[in-house]
């Protein structure tokens, strides 16, 4: 290169080139943009206060424009009455000296002429502001005897050009007076109406007599009502802001009240009432909304008592059957053992004892861990566990029921550690129900399970290719006791309480479990925990919708928490809004 040559091309093409940073400025416009957008969303009393005013700026404008175009109007009328009157007379004084007069040579017309125009022009320039006598400068005027030319004459301070040309086309074509408003230099602002009409000279023939009349003193007038409507209709805007700001208020304030006691309220502080003052509408709402608020909390009351019963009546028949139902496992293990010397159709009875004596079992552990959750005493003990080898744990113990099942369970993981403070028992008990349900419900298809994580979370995804869920089906997958075909044999066994008992165990680790699935396609299930222990968990960095489908639509019902990116937890994204590709 060139000593002193530049570099051609844009900036951003040359060698090191720094791209450009965003400006401070634009971030700060955005910001405040979306803080008004924010506030404008959220108060009803400034939506209210700001239509208001700009609907009264709006009619004040309105109405204030016509109403000074009105008396704009009516002060130029009367003034171009008057104008019109006073040039007639003016003409008509004026006719009547020429017509009086007998000059015998064209210096005599052209000394009558000026003598005439100067006794015409008025005494002050709201008045008159001059006399303009035109139309003799190249030729006599019409009706000449002699040829006798006169020169154009005018006030001081106005010249012929002053007078527009259509209205000197319309005065020597007519015989009736005509006017014009225009605009001439030195009037300070303020419109000038010319009235012209025709005189006939002594031996000088037609001319054309024209009255400068200024708009000086209607334009002042115009200008204070201008100023008048302006400075009222800004104290007028400024009243309806005001008196809009105070009625709203008036009405806001009680709704403002009642949001925050139900909020209150749905946080469970079912003691909260609203103030309640007067006997108008407002109070009256107020009333209702208090009246409401204490049957809520009596009926609240009474569905808590009714659930502590339920719970404590759970728990104890679990406990009281414990020590019977190990009794019982101890004769029929006793029968079980034996069951070689006996009668074949004994020896299946004794067969089919201990399978619903070990479903008796599970039933029972799983009630007493509900009842646990209910009563709020399951605790969490976390540790750092790599997820990784929680998930081949329990993919080794459900081998033999996936070989049985004709399933193969494959598995996607990071080469990296996927360390998160769980609890590894509860963690695994949520993958075996997963993987359980996913091999009892796959038809004999490959089963997928994919591990991934990210800084804040883990993530561990099991998707069956087997009968699916309808959309109905996915909002009570996670309900205790349910199940998608009641019909359908159970080779697996199963209390009807493992998912349910999944999503208390992901709750309890604060982390998400979501699931998407459509008839005939299979399930997806994705459980997320955090990877800190107690923090707060934000997105999954596995989607609960696979690859290739749109995201479906579900409804989250009343009482569920942690909306997922594509999925509902706890309950399931459900529609059919979506295709395959």
């Amino acid at each position: 290169m060139t000593p002193g040559a530049r570099p051609v091309g844009p900036p951003a093409a040359r060698a090191g080139a720094r791209p450009a940073r965003p400006s401070r400025v634009g971030a700060l416009r955005r910001g405040a943009r979306r803080g008004l957008l924010r506030r404008w969303r959220s108060s009803l009393q400034l939506r209210v206060v700001v239509t208001t005013t700009a609907l009264g700026l709006l009619v004040a404008v309105a109405v204030g424009t016509y109403l000074l175009d009105a008396v704009a109007d009516g002060l130029v009328e009367e003034r171009r009455r008057a104008a019109l009157a006073d040039a007639a007379r003016a003409a008509t004084t004026a006719q009547a000296q020429f017509d009086a007069s007998t000059p015998r040579t064209g210096a005599d017309v052209e000394q009558l002429a000026g003598d005439v125009v100067s006794a015409l022009e008025g005494p002050g320039p709201d008045r008159l502001r001059g006399v303009l006598l035109l139309g003799g400068e190249d030729a006599p005027g019409r009706g000449a005897e002699d040829g006798v030319r006169v020169r154009d004459l005018a006030s001081e301070g106005l010249t012929p050009s002053d007078v527009p040309a259509t209205l000197r086309r319309a005065v020597t074509s007519s015989d009736v007076q005509q006017s014009q408003l225009t605009d001439l230099p030195g009037g300070g602002g303020a419109p000038t109406l010319i009235v012209g009409s025709t005189v006939t000279l002594p031996r000088a023939g037609q001319r054309e007599l024209y009255f400068a009349y200024p708009l000086t003193s209607e334009q002042r007038t115009i200008d204070l009502v201008r100023t008048t409507f302006a400075g009222g209709g800004l104290a007028l805007v400024v009243l309806v802001g005001t008196v809009a700001w105070v009625v709203t208020r008036q009405v806001v304030q009680p709704v403002r009240q009642a949001a925050g006691t139900a909020e209150r309220l749905a946080g469970g502080h079912l003691d909260e009432r609203m103030r309640v003052r007067g006997s108008d509408d407002l109070a009256r709402l107020g009333s209702a909304f208090n009246a409401m608020a204490a049957g809520l909390q009596q009926h609240i009351g009474r569905l808590e008592e009714l659930s502590r019963l339920q719970q404590r009546f759970v728990s104890d028949v679990s406990h009281e059957l414990r020590t019977p139902l190990t009794t019982i496992r101890m004769a029929g293990e006793v029968l079980f053992d034996a069951r070689a010397g006996f009668e074949p159709v004994a020896a299946r009875s004794a067969e089919l004892l201990m399978t619903q004596l070990e479903r008796f079992d599970t039933l029972l552990s799983d009630l007493l861990e509900i009842s646990r959750f209910d009563a709020g005493a399951a605790a969490l003990e976390p540790d750092p566990q790599d997820v990784r080898t929680l998930v081949h744990r329990v993919v080794d113990f459900t081998a033999a029921l996936a070989e049985r099942r004709g399933s193969t369970v494959l598995v996607s993981e990071p080469a990296s550690p996927c360390t998160a403070e769980v609890d590894a028992r509860r963690i695994e008990r949520v993958l075996r129900n997963l993987l359980g349900n996913a091999v009892e419900h796959g038809e004999s298809r490959p089963i997928e399970v994919t591990v991934t994580c990210d800084e804040s979370a883990v993530a561990v995804g099991v998707r069956d290719h087997g009968v699916g869920l309808a959309p109905a089906q996915l909002l009570r997958v996670f309900d205790r006791f349910w199940r998608a075909d009641p019909a359908r044999a159970r080779t697996t066994g199963g209390s009807g309480l493992g998912l349910a008992i999944a999503l208390e165990d992901t709750r309890l680790h604060g982390g998400r479990l979501e699931v998407w699935g459509r008839p005939g396609h299979g399930c997806h299930f994705v459980l997320t925990v955090p990877r800190a222990a107690g923090s707060p968990l934000r997105s999954s960095p596995l989607p609960v919708v696979p690859v290739g489908w749109r995201e479906p639509v579900a409804a989250l019902p009343a009482g569920r928490s942690w909306p997922g990116p594509g999925g509902v937890p706890g309950v399931g994204a459900a529609s059919g809004a979506g295709d395959a590709p």
